[in-house]
Order: C-alpha cells, then structure tokens, then sequence
C-alpha cells in the first residue's frame, strides 16, 4: 500500500524552527522527485520546494529562500522540509508530494497543520 506520511508540524513563534517529515512506503522512493507545497487559510495551495531523486538538486519558492531545506533520506525513506526563522505567513497545512512523471505515477500524504503564531 502506498503511503506518504507527514509529520512534524505544530504551532511555534514567529521566528522559530520546525522540521517536517514524510514517511514513504509502498513504492522506491529513489525513483521520484519530492516536493512539499502548502496550503495556507483561504489559499490556493503553492510548491514551496522539491528536490531530485537523487537529492543532487533543489529548488525553492523564493518566499521561503534562505529559510527552508529540503533534504531525502532514499535508504530510510524520508523526506524533510527544515524551516526556520518561521514567519506568521508560513502557516498552512504542509503536503508531502511524490510524483515519477515518465510513468504518471503521483502520491500525496495527507497534511500536516503549522502555524506560527505569537
């Protein structure tokens, strides 16, 4: 069964820290590209970053530049999104993304709430 599993989320200050994480299973991970997007209140849900299969190249939303890092782990099957230096605007239900585009294989995980707050 495939499974993207999020976790890590919560509810921190403006200027704190948080790691995401996405649990894979059911699938090799090392075939696809990974993104996190995000969906904040009353938002269309955006890509904040993905990263290649082999984790060699990454890329950013230029919103969360300098402050986020997107790493994999294709052994243990994770995938994390570092985030600091959080702003009020970063709040939004954050998802994990798999996708293999030659084979039009694509998988969500089901969301995991930050919300940065005073």
């Amino acid at each position: 069964q495939v499974q993207l599993v999020e976790s890590g989320g919560g509810l921190v200050q403006p200027g704190g820290s948080l790691r995401l994480s996405c649990a894979a299973s059911g699938f090799t991970l090392s075939n696809y590209v990974m993104r996190w997007y995000r969906q904040g209140p009353g938002k269309e849900r955006e890509l904040v970053a993905s990263i290649s299969p082999g984790g060699s190249n990454r890329n950013y939303a230029d919103s969360v530049k300098g402050r986020f890092t997107i790493s994999r782990d294709n052994a243990r099957k994770q995938v994390y999104l570092q985030m600091v230096s959080l702003e009020p605007e970063d709040t939004a239900v954050y998802y994990c993304n798999a996708r293999w585009t030659p084979y039009g294989y694509e998988y969500w995980g089901q969301g995991t709430q930050v919300t940065v707050s005073s």
